[in-house]
């Protein structure tokens, strides 16, 4: 009996599928995507949920450790930021922004992208 859970347990693991997914296939922001500004090396993720805004910078060249940042700031507020040498991306950095508006940066090496203000 032992041994039969433990071969539907090791089919159950090797059965999941692609509902299974990583937490990047979920996402790393709460809300919906509201803007992608894509860019040389990389794109610049903006999410929002009904009262915070959330940024990530993601790298094209995932697996190669590089200069990443990303920063996102609610009018009338302080700038969120994460900054490093990683290898798939940047953030998450959430600030509050119920009915406020925001701008974001993102840079994958030499390169970056910025939004102005958005979400007013």
């Amino acid at each position: 009996m032992y041994g039969l859970a433990l071969v539907i347990a090791v089919a159950g693991l090797t059965l999941a599928g692609p509902g299974a997914g990583t937490a990047e296939a979920v996402g790393v922001c709460s809300g919906r995507k509201v803007k992608t500004v894509p860019f040389a090396t990389g794109e610049l993720r903006i999410y929002k949920s009904r009262r915070y805004a959330c940024a990530i910078t993601v790298s094209k060249r995932p697996g190669v450790r590089q200069v990443m940042a990303v920063t996102i700031q609610a009018r009338g507020s302080r700038t969120a930021r994460d900054s490093g040498r990683f290898t798939h991306r940047a953030g998450p950095v959430t600030v509050y922004a119920l009915n406020r508006c925001v701008r974001a940066h993102g840079s994958v090496g030499a390169r970056k992208a910025s939004t102005g203000w958005i979400l007013c």
